[in-house]
């Protein structure tokens, strides 16, 4: 599912949207234990990532919503300072309040992507690393985020969907050479050795 040339990316939001949902049924019965637990994160614990996903859910509707009145927002106006201080603050909250967060960011998301004008889907935001993309950036940017954080929950596995490998693995195929030695990337992709480490994504 490649990225339209323009306009609403329905396959993008319906992606991002089952992936909410599957994340949000994921949560039901989440001990004050299971959050203080740990995350497949180095150290984070549940608390730690659910904090992060609730906020990046804020950020979300915080990028798409200057798009719709025409103005260029930084995903976290206090940079990724901000973004540290925000999930050790709630890190430690009782698993209802956590799970609760999930849920109504989560919806807020879904109101945002539903209301969002035609137009705006193409207006820019900026990323926690200063990169300039489209709206519809934003979306597979969270649909990226739930999918994967989902996983680091250890809660059991959750596969890539392929709609989203279609979409996101073109994006990072370009960038492998820069996690490793190229010659042994290329050595390895024309079948002719083992496959590389790769440095930290």
């Amino acid at each position: 599912m490649i990225q339209p040339d323009g306009g609403r990316p329905t396959g993008w939001i319906g992606g991002c949207s089952a992936a909410q949902a599957a994340l949000g049924a994921a949560l039901d019965g989440l001990s004050d234990a299971g959050a203080r637990g740990p995350s497949l994160l180095p150290g984070w614990s549940v608390g730690h990532l659910l904090t992060h996903i609730a906020r990046n859910a804020d950020s979300v509707v915080w990028r798409l919503e200057g798009a719709a009145c025409g103005e260029l927002r930084d995903q976290y106006p206090g940079g990724l300072e901000q973004r540290r201080a925000d999930i050790e603050a709630g890190a430690g909250r009782p698993a209802a309040d956590l799970v609760r967060d999930v849920h109504r960011t989560s919806a807020a998301v879904e109101r945002t992507m539903a209301e969002l004008p035609s137009a705006a889907w193409d207006a820019p935001s900026r990323t926690s690393r200063g990169v300039v993309e489209s709206s519809a950036d934003a979306v597979l940017s969270r649909w990226r985020e739930v999918v994967v954080h989902h996983g680091d929950l250890g809660l059991g596995a959750v596969p890539l969907p392929p709609e989203l490998v279609d979409a996101w693995l073109p994006r990072e195929l370009p960038h492998l050479a820069q996690r490793t030695d190229p010659v042994r990337l290329l050595t390895w992709i024309i079948g002719r050795g083992d496959p590389p480490a790769l440095a930290a994504w």
